[in-house]
């Protein structure tokens, strides 16, 4: 079943568009609205749901902005903002960029590093002094001007997933991307199908894939036990953004619901095929 799936995601970026197709059939749900934080929720370790401490999260020129101006030192106050509807199948679009300097006292595996969170617990589920969400982290890193530093790896914090049929259960493993370096865009692509498969792509080009995401493992701290199901599997979830103690800005973060053609896998490969044709990254 697996090697189906897998044949058909392939076959997502080698489909062929017609040029008469227009771009206003595809309906992007644009998640921030480039204004404010409406329809998101916060939670940042030690505080409260929907407490901006330090306000972390905030909206500057037009781009959702990951700031510690406000804080004394880190802490490990990780903090994640929370798109309030959850999604199952679908395509997620980020624009990111890491800018600045970390915060004080951020931890040297945090230096330009962040993610987008997938099939996450429900925010409200969170223990206040809970590090993480149990989820799927896409994640993201800059490069530092001369080592290879790939992005949107996977990090499986209280998760695990099916590589090659077995179930991998480290926490990270690096994707085959290229490294960014300084400060410049990225547009990350996440085709995330239920609890069949998920691929990582940057741009157009697919860096990695894994399937039966689940609920497992450790690298969630403290965690409520009723909602950490171990061998569960991901069927949908909350979409998070990070804050891990370096400045990083989102100008665009969009869905493509694609729950609707779960069952009609050649009209999706068109849906997906047509969204990535196109270009927001300027």
């Amino acid at each position: 079943m697996k090697k189906t799936l897998a044949t058909v995601a392939l076959g997502l970026l080698a489909f062929a568009c017609s040029k008469t197709e227009k771009e206003t059939e595809i309906e992007w749900i644009q998640l921030f609205n480039g204004k404010d934080l409406q329809d998101w929720r916060i939670k940042i370790r030690n505080h409260d749901l929907d407490e901006n401490f330090g306000n972390t999260f905030r909206v500057e020129d037009g781009l959702l902005s990951v700031r510690y101006d406000e804080y004394e030192a880190f802490d490990q106050q990780y903090g994640h903002i929370f798109f309030k509807e959850p999604f199952s199948y679908y395509l997620l679009q980020v624009e990111y960029r890491f800018i600045g300097e970390q915060a004080p006292e951020g931890e040297g595996w945090a230096w330009r590093n962040s993610g987008a969170m997938l099939h996450s617990q429900d925010p409200e589920t969170m223990l206040k002094d809970q590090d993480f969400p149990i989820s799927i982290e896409g994640q993201f890193l800059g490069g530092n001007g001369k080592d290879k530093r790939t992005t949107c790896n996977l990090c499986t914090p209280g998760t695990n997933v099916v590589l090659a049929d077995t179930l991998f259960t480290p926490h990270c493993i690096n994707s085959n991307s290229k490294t960014y370096h300084g400060d410049q865009w990225v547009q990350a692509n996440f085709i995330v199908l239920g609890s069949e498969e998920v691929h990582h792509m940057v741009g157009r080009d697919t860096v990695f894939t894994y399937f039966q995401p689940q609920i497992g493992g450790g690298m969630v701290n403290p965690v409520d036990s009723l909602i950490k199901q171990d061998g569960k599997l991901l069927e949908s979830g909350y979409i998070a953004l990070q804050s891990e103690s370096h400045p990083i800005d989102f100008r665009r973060v969009a869905v493509l619901d694609l729950s609707a053609f779960k069952n009609d896998r050649e009209k999706m490969k068109e849906l997906v095929n047509r969204a990535l044709s196109i270009k927001t990254l300027k």
